[in-house]
């Protein structure tokens, strides 16, 4: 059976915040129109839906890498920042936004806490990220020949 590690991150991403979009779990919050993803970051996200990219994205992530905190996530979301003449430096990304979507994916059933060593998928959020990529290997497979190598 395909998993995530068979499909190319961008189009599962893409699919998986389609998938999100349509669960009540996982909405924006009101903050969400007006923020910066950093300070690191000069302006805010130009894609409406960024948040279920932003969800669909550290989903994938803790399947991946899970059990994984809300720290290790704000550094892999983080970036550099432009400080005029002097040299840049690394800032970590928002740690609001962060908590705000694994909440939702706790709350949606997909992820759970797992004592002081942060979040991991639960069977039905493992499950189902699974069956997500065997359709999406399936459409792949016939839609573009070359990657059927993942």
């Amino acid at each position: 059976m395909p998993t995530i590690y068979d499909i190319p991150a961008n189009i599962f991403i893409r699919r998986l915040a389609q998938e999100l979009k349509t669960r009540k779990e996982i909405q924006p919050p009101e903050w969400a129109p007006f923020v910066k993803t950093g300070a690191h970051k000069e302006r805010g996200p130009d894609n409406p839906d960024w948040w279920y990219i932003r969800c669909a994205s550290i989903l994938r992530k803790v399947y991946l890498r899970g059990p994984i905190g809300t720290e290790r996530l704000r550094v892999e979301y983080g970036g550099r920042k432009r400080r005029g003449c002097k040299p840049n430096r690394f800032y970590k990304g928002s740690g609001a936004i962060v908590r705000t979507a694994l909440q939702q994916l706790e709350r949606a059933g997909f992820v759970k806490r797992r004592g002081n060593k942060g979040r991991e998928l639960t069977d039905i959020g493992r499950s189902y990220l699974d069956k997500l990529s065997a359709v999406i290997k399936r459409e792949l497979e016939k839609a573009i020949p070359e990657l059927s190598k993942y």
